[in-house]
């Protein structure tokens, strides 16, 4: 028996990198998924992954921004599935520069797909998820929810609201059974992460520094941010809400922090 048997599951960026994983580890522990993307390609080729796995997940073309996307590809998965018991709201894009240098577009562009798109996706979520005795919604936002960043003023203003959006979520809606909570990945290896990477003029050098101040010294897979997802899915998160979790391998515990040599979390286990 999987822990998500018999949920119908929405999950938003789920062409590649933490998305790709969430919809494939919510439907490895027996939910059925709604993998919602801009890029169709990808997206179809990940739910064909997941559905020739014995899963079952189908694919909606959505941009998350856009409202009326969002209401009717909620209202397709709920047609489908019989109802909808979990929103992972992951989608997300970083735009790298000061932000003297950035357009009102980009900011709005920004701001649409990392935050407009939760409060969209929740909105029009509420019909179905109130006929639910327990419903849950899970948020990604990152450690930069918590702390800045160099040269992504956007992107870290939009994953503090993250967060703050969360907290709001689990207050209001409570009563309604639903319980709202944000996983704050670190360093992660996703196509995002090379994108940002990308801006420097050394990459490699820039990641290799990153991972000198995280005490693990090791880039998370997007697995390991599915797993927080489906814990935050279930009943073995019964009575935590409105909080957050940060997965970052120790990457903001210190102020100042440098690596020195391995660590045992940089070889595989039992090599």
């Amino acid at each position: 028996m999987g822990r998500l048997d018999g949920q119908a599951a929405w999950v938003t960026g789920a062409a590649s990198g933490i998305g790709k994983a969430i919809a494939a580890t919510f439907a490895a522990e027996g939910a059925k998924v709604a993998a919602l993307d801009i890029d169709a390609e990808l997206g179809e080729r990940v739910v064909k992954e997941i559905n020739d796995h014995g899963g079952k997940a189908i694919f909606i073309k959505c941009d998350v921004a856009r409202e009326a996307e969002v209401k009717d590809a909620l209202g397709q998965t709920a047609a489908t599935f019989g109802g909808l018991d979990i929103l992972a709201n992951n989608a997300g894009i970083v735009q790298v520069g000061p932000l003297d240098e950035c357009t009102e577009e980009a900011w709005d562009q920004l701001m649409g797909v990392n935050v407009k798109s939760i409060f969209f996706s929740l909105k029009h979520a509420m019909p179905h998820l109130r006929k639910n005795d327990r419903s849950y919604v899970v948020n990604v936002g990152s450690i930069s929810s918590f702390v800045g960043q160099g040269s992504t003023p956007g992107y870290t203003t939009s994953k503090h609201a993250v967060l703050g959006l969360s907290r709001s979520i689990a207050l209001d809606y409570a009563a309604d059974g639903i319980r709202c909570n944000c996983i704050c990945p670190g360093i992660t290896e996703t196509p995002l992460l090379h994108y940002h990477l990308n801006k420097t003029p050394d990459p490699e050098a820039a990641l290799a520094a990153r991972l000198r101040r995280v005490p693990m010294g090791i880039a998370l897979a997007p697995e390991d941010i599915a797993k927080a997802a489906v814990y935050f899915s279930c009943e073995d998160s019964a009575g935590i809400t409105g909080t957050s979790l940060v997965v970052d391998c120790g990457y903001i515990t210190a102020a100042e922090w440098d690596t020195d040599g391995r660590t045992k979390f940089m070889d595989s286990p039992g090599a």
